[in-house]
This record gives structure tokens, C-alpha cells and sequence, in this order.
């Protein structure tokens, strides 16, 4: 089952350190994991890169890579080691995926893209699902992307995320490709009521739950990526908001208290504390003390030795500012 919310695929950001802490934050929303390539499973530290906590479903694992016969192996990887879904990448626009010959490049190759949905749906039962642009460079961003839905659905592909952006493949780095190229969520609309027997989620400049909400309205489903990511408190409202959940959300304190566990775990695997934090570092932004939180644990979490006791010292901090806020 595809959910109506989730969490994008984010280089360098949801890892499983970071998909076990927005899981907490959201019982419900899919989680996906950093794009993975077919060399680095195929060749490299499968292993590591196939993990993740039993608690992070649904989670869908993101492949990079444009043959048809790799991407079916690792979609028999995905399924093997317990994934909820495998999900194409036809929207990354950076020159190291442009020179592999996949992400969004493939806009241009829509055959070539059915070709390996079909391989990946040969060999698994789990969702193979495409995450694309609305097109590249100078194409026509309607008929690239109509052109596009209807070759790879073809193929049996049901399930599309489409990145309300074209991606400028020469004269815009990775970073401007997130914001320069306007946004068209009425073409996506469209894709939707052109084909209403597809899922169509929607990416892209989404920034709250009421925008998520008011997308509801046009699309099946819509992914949040920098916003979840930069503001992570988004996510204890989801599924209250979005799938109606009765129960009560959490606070920021109790979200972080119960990801303390997990820190300790991964502290007496060997992991460093760092490499937690760096992703609950926004959840008190809009609040006193969030600037202080931040700089305690950018600050402490990389030295020797650091443990829990620097994350409860920053939320001592938050509270303090609190009080201090209340009391002026």
C-alpha cells in the first residue's frame, strides 16, 4: 500500500539514523532512504547500504541506475531485505548522475525507463515505483512529461512522484535545480486527472500541512523532503493532519526522549553522536532556545566521548530559554 504522505529521498540527509528519528516523530509516513546506485550495491558495501531499523516501516529503498538487468538484481535485494517498495530515481540532476547516465537525464529516455520497470517488476512483488521530473532543459515540459507517464505506465509502472520542477541538466547546480525552475503543480494536476487510474504524488517547494492538505485535493499523494528534513516538528502533526489520526502528537521533548534509546544503542555500536544529531538539529527552530540547542550539540556531539548526556543538556537549555522567555 502507498502511503498519502511521505518523506523525499535526500542525499547526504535520511539516512537510517535519520529515517529511525523522523519515524518517531510519524508512525505512518513513508520513509525513503538516500539514493542508492546499482555499482554501490552490486560491488560495494551491500550490506551497509541495505540497512536500516525494523521500526522504519514503510520504507521504500531508492535506486540509481539506468540497466535493466542491475536494477532488477537490486530490486530482488530491496525485496529481500524487507523493503515496502523500490523506487526509480529519474530526477537527480547532478553532473556525477548525469555522467552514470541515469536520474533525470532519463526524462529524454522515457523507453529505456520502461525497459527497467519492467525488469524490476519481473523478479519482485513489492511497489516499483518512478520518482521523475516534469522534464530537462528545453524540453516541453507537458509533452515530456505526458510523453513520459504514458510510455513508462505501459510498462506497468503505477506509482509516480513528480518533482513539480523541470531540472536544468547544464548552467545550474544540484542546489539551484531544488529552486530556480518554476514550479508547475497544475501540469501535475493534469498528469492526475489524464490518467485517474495511476497514483500520482506530487514534490516539490511544499513547505507545510496545509499546502500538503490543499495538494490532497488535485493528487494521491505529496512527498516533503527539505522541509521535513529543516524543521523536522512538521512531522508530529502528519498523522493527526493527514491521515487523521486520533492519537495525541507528541512534543519535541517526548520525540527526543524516545529516540534517546536508539542514540545509546547506536553510542555502544560505535557510532558517533554526531552522526545523530545532525539530524534533530531544527527541531526547535521557531522556538526560544533554538539557536543555543543548535550550537550545543554541533559544538559537543563531535568531541571524544560524547554521549546522551550532551542532547539532554541541550534540551535543558531549550526549557530554560523557555522559562526565561515566559518570565520577561
Amino acid at each position: 500500500m502507498i502511503t498519502r504522505f511521505s518523506v523525499a529521498p535526500m542525499m547526504d540527509w535520511t539516512d537510517r539514523h535519520c529515517r529511525s528519528f523522523h519515524r518517531i516523530l510519524t508512525r505512518r509516513a513513508r520513509l525513503y532512504t538516500e539514493m542508492v546506485t546499482t555499482g554501490a550495491l552490486i560491488h560495494g558495501p551491500r550490506a551497509r547500504l541495505l540497512a536500516y531499523h525494523p521500526d522504519e516501516h514503510p520504507v521504500a529503498l531508492q535506486l540509481g541506475g539506468s540497466e535493466p538487468d542491475d536494477l532488477a538484481l537490486c530490486a530482488r535485494m530491496a525485496e529481500d531485505a524487507g523493503y515496502d517498495e523500490v523506487n526509480l530515481n529519474i530526477g537527480c540532476p547532478s553532473e556525477r548522475v548525469q555522467r552514470g547516465a541515469f536520474g533525470a537525464c532519463l526524462m529524454r529516455e522515457p523507453d529505456l525507463v520502461a525497459g527497467c520497470v519492467a525488469a524490476m517488476q519481473a523478479v519482485v512483488k513489492i511497489p516499483v515505483t518512478v520518482k521523475c521530473r516534469i522534464g530537462v532543459d528545453d524540453q516541453d515540459a507537458r509533452e515530456s512529461l505526458f510523453g513520459f507517464i504514458e510510455t513508462v505506465s505501459s510498462a506497468g509502472c503505477r506509482h509516480f512522484v513528480v518533482h513539480a520542477r523541470k531540472a536544468w541538466l547544464k548552467g545550474l547546480s544540484p542546489k539551484e535545480n531544488r529552486d530556480i525552475p518554476p514550479l508547475d503543480y497544475p501540469l501535475v494536476h493534469e498528469v492526475k486527472r489524464r490518467w485517474p487510474d495511476l497514483h500520482i504524488g506530487i514534490n516539490g517547494g511544499i513547505t507545510t500541512l496545509e499546502a500538503c492538505t490543499e495538494q490532497l485535493g488535485h493528487v494521491d499523494s505529496v512527498m516533503v523532503g527539505r522541509a521535513a528534513y529543516q524543521t523536522p516538528a512538521l512531522l508530529l502533526d502528519v498523522d493527526r493532519t493527514i491521515f487523521a489520526s486520533t492519537e495525541a502528537a507528541l512534543s519535541r521533548d517526548e520525540a527526543l526522549e524516545r529516540f534517546m534509546p536508539y542514540i545509546e544503542a547506536e553510542l555502544s555500536r560505535g557510532t558517533p553522536l554526531h552522526a545523530m544529531t545532525r539530524h534533530i538539529l531544527g527541531l526547535y527552530n521557531g522556538l526560544p532556545g533554538a539557536r543555543i540547542f543548535r550550537r550545543h550539540l554541533s559544538e559537543n556531539a563531535v568531541k571524544p566521548g560524547a554521549g546522551v548526556a550532551v542532547v539532554r543538556e541541550a534540551i535543558d537549555l531549550v526549557r530554560r530559554a523557555a522559562l526565561a522567555q515566559a518570565a520577561a
